[in-house]
């Protein structure tokens, strides 16, 4: 799925600019959007407090340990704009 990093209700204006996206699966789709996960300044994975609580729990294990320490793979055509990842970490992640 293509994820808006800044959600469409939060910016109108980066609506379309595709350094505003990720690609991710809709399981991490969902997780991104709740603030479950986020992305460092280097695109490497983190865990929320309320995710990370589960290690240990069958679905963690099976969904979650295989991403752990794993970074987001660039793409070559649009980067990944670092500010829109801060914003996510400040306003979304671990809320």
């Amino acid at each position: 799925m293509a994820s808006h990093i800044i959600p469409w209700s939060e910016n109108k204006e980066e609506r379309l600019n595709p350094t505003n996206g990720i690609c991710l699966s809709s399981l991490y789709d969902k997780a991104f959007d709740q603030g479950l996960i986020s992305f460092d300044s280097s695109f490497k994975v983190l865990f929320s407090e309320r995710l990370s609580s589960n290690v240990g729990k069958e679905y963690f294990d099976k969904y979650f340990s295989p991403i752990q320490n794993k970074s987001l793979a660039e793409t070559k055509k649009y980067a990944i704009n670092p500010t829109f990842l801060e914003w996510h970490r400040d306003c979304i992640f671990n809320k």
